[in-house]
């Protein structure tokens, strides 16, 4: 069963605090929004497609995708970057490097321990994308090197952060050449790191970063969607997970359906072809409560919905993501890309 606890920064003389870097508004963002305004290309859609394995993904290294499945990545929503440039990924190595090495010095709650000598390193995910116009996703690593480990040339790795756009080539088409827009983040690793690596991203591409939270709504759409999916295998149990307010502390209710027994329900539910629609979303969710109030006396519609999780991806309301399936690696990404881009909207 996954885990979602958070991880709380440690501090040496202050700490870093995610809200100082994420939730600034700057000038592009208020660009963006008057773009949103005078345009309908975000239309809050009714129906989407049914996630399925992207051609593109076929030029993703292997060995890259199963570094990023089965983690739980945090996510957030990034304005596009003012001047950034794939060709000059070393550099901001260097730099990004030598920024948090200062950083530490200064006794700043960056978390890569006392005897490590910190480098970051910049890479492209080739194959990270809906259409050829989507920019190249990139991932980023903070490692270590200890004097013990350097004999045999083992970096740890200490924290990972990747950028990405799926099928987001329409928020490009509102911005500037200046501009590479990436509107999704993901990060996995102590929480002072994302807070300081994304302080150093902002000051350097004038840029904001903002906590992307999941809305009850939106894991209604995830359940839907990733039952929807063919899977040659079923890896895990179809699980829900609803709050209920109450004093002193809240109750979480759980509820956990066989894989096959979900898409026979939504098969019985789904009526347009390759497509999910909102009214079927809405008589799949209907169909689980009243079954579970069948048998339990409890309405589920009184409480709020947390998390979903499934054989292709797990997500909670407080902007976590594990994904599982890496057929359906790209399905994922551009639901998430949306959410995103509706975010900086």
């Amino acid at each position: 069963m996954d885990t979602y606890d958070s991880q709380g920064p440690t501090s040496r003389r202050r700490t870093s605090n995610l809200k100082d870097y994420f939730v600034s508004a700057t000038p592009l963002q208020k660009r963006l929004k008057l773009a949103r305004r005078q345009s309908s290309v975000f239309p809050s859609p009714s129906r989407r497609k049914i996630p399925q394995c992207s051609q593109l993904q076929e030029d993703i290294d292997p060995q890259k995708v199963a570094f990023l499945l089965h983690k739980q990545w945090t996510v957030y929503s990034l304005t596009p970057l003012y001047k950034f440039s794939y060709s000059n990924l070393k550099d901001y190595s260097r730099l990004l490097s030598a920024f948090i090495a200062a950083e530490k010095q200064k006794g700043l709650a960056v978390e890569v321990g006392e005897d490590f000598n910190i480098k970051v390193i910049f890479s492209t995910l080739l194959g990270v994308k809906g259409t050829q116009r989507d920019p190249e996703a990139f991932l980023f690593q903070i490692r270590s090197e200890s004097q013990s480990s350097r004999e045999h040339r083992q970096d740890k790795v200490l924290w990972t952060g990747w950028f990405c756009c799926v099928f987001g080539e329409n928020l490009q088409e509102t911005v500037s050449e200046d501009f590479t827009c990436l509107p999704l983040f993901l990060a996995h690793g102590a929480e002072s790191n994302t807070s300081l690596i994304g302080g150093w991203f902002q000051k350097t591409f004038d840029c904001c970063f903002s906590p992307l939270a999941i809305s009850a709504f939106n894991l209604s759409w995830m359940a839907a969607m990733w039952t929807a999916c063919k899977m040659d295998h079923y890896m895990a149990t179809t699980e829900f997970f609803w709050s209920v307010p109450c004093s002193p502390q809240s109750l979480d209710i759980s509820y956990a359906i066989h894989p096959e027994d979900a898409k026979a329900l939504w098969d019985s539910v789904h009526k347009t072809p390759g497509e999910v629609t909102q009214e079927e979303v809405d008589l799949f969710m209907n169909c689980l409560y009243s079954h579970f109030h069948r048998h339990f006396r409890i309405h589920l519609s009184a409480t709020r919905l947390v998390r979903v999780s499934t054989s292709v991806a797990s997500a909670h309301t407080d902007g976590k993501i594990k994904i599982l399936c890496h057929k359906y690696l790209i399905g994922v990404l551009a639901y998430m890309t949306e959410l995103a881009i509706f975010q900086i909207e």
